[in-house]
């Protein structure tokens, strides 16, 4: 186990990592691959579960970490594809129940080119597709997929879930891994955790939402389990402007600084990158920053909303007690 006891850091349980190397990839068998938004969506994001019985991953993945994909092929240059990494969308004992189902969300990526190196042309407005995330998006039960793994050893439960309480962010995708932590600390066989657990997803319409009947019937079932929503780009049912998912801090103050101030909570954000700029200013300037990230002396005297994107990158960083995935 990894243990750092100060500021009340998590003892982190020993992940296994790169059992499966990228080169070496093993096969696995699509058991189901179904949508997973709340509703019509211009986004396609699947709930991807993949049979890795037989393989080393077998049993030796926690929740939080991510797998690799090898999509079949060569690129541009004739080589093979490189692997891509997904979250794991399930807790440790898979799907299943046994380890022997493992699951992600991909989205499909569908975008304009546009020029990225020199000789790229600009008038070539062309649409193009991920590579994986598409092919990971067709498969059909019963097909095989090369995958390798498991990879990341930092944004995962602590050793000991009962010591904690928890306060997840999400943006999009970036849900995955909460799914795989919310069942895991609520579902457990082994008994439930009694810990204090909040989530706030953020996406731009509610039809985004991915996971959100699951969540809903944690929240219901679950009364230490509570789950918000931040939609973006849609008047909420006041008539006000949208909101991000930092802004949720700001409104809901009441019930996060208690929980922000307490000494067991752990903190954990996945999404898009730039996301924790906001949230970790409106946590500055709400004063409940100070033990889950530490900021350097070009910073200090700065009003929190006046912090440059790139100097946060290089004069912020996250204690033990806030996890960071962003991509």
């Amino acid at each position: 186990m990894t243990t750092d006891n100060s500021n009340h850091a998590p003892v982190l349980p020993v992940a296994q990592m790169n059992l499966v190397k990228p080169k070496e990839p093993v096969i696995g068998t699509v058991v189901s691959n179904d949508k997973c938004m709340k509703g019509k969506s211009n986004s396609f994001v699947r709930h991807t579960e993949i049979d890795i019985s037989g393989t080393p991953l077998e049993g030796n993945f926690l929740a939080g970490q991510s797998f690799g994909v090898v999509a079949p092929g060569v690129d541009e240059n004739g080589k093979p594809h490189k692997v891509r990494l997904y979250s794991i969308a399930c807790p440790t004992w898979g799907e299943d129940g046994e380890g022997k189902v493992v699951s992600t969300t991909p989205k499909r990526l569908i975008e304009e080119r546009y020029p990225q190196k020199d000789g790229d042309d600009p008038g070539d407005h062309s649409l193009f597709v991920g590579v994986c995330s598409n092919y990971l998006c067709d498969l059909q039960p019963g097909d095989k997929v090369q995958i390798t793994g498991p990879n990341g050893k930092r944004f995962v439960l602590p050793a000991d879930p009962s010591a904690h309480d928890y306060l997840f962010v999400a943006t999009g995708t970036g849900i995955a891994p909460f799914r795989g932590f919310v069942l895991e600390l609520l579902e457990n066989a082994k008994g439930k955790c009694e810990s204090d657990i909040h989530l706030i997803m953020g996406t731009p319409y509610t039809t985004d939402l991915l996971y959100d009947d699951l969540f809903c019937e944690m929240a219901q079932k679950h009364e230490n389990f509570h789950y918000y929503t931040a939609i973006s780009r849609e008047r909420r049912p006041d008539g006000s402007r949208g909101i991000y998912v930092d802004k949720v801090f700001e409104e809901q103050i009441d019930t996060f600084r208690p929980l922000l101030e307490n000494s067991r909570t752990l903190m954990y954000q996945c999404g898009l990158e730039g996301m924790q700029h906001n949230i970790f200013r409106n946590m500055q300037s709400l004063g409940v920053g100070e033990p889950y990230f530490t900021i350097k002396e070009e910073l200090q005297d700065m009003d929190p909303w006046d912090w440059p994107n790139d100097k946060l990158k290089r004069h912020l960083r996250p204690t033990a007690r806030c996890t960071l995935e962003v991509y």
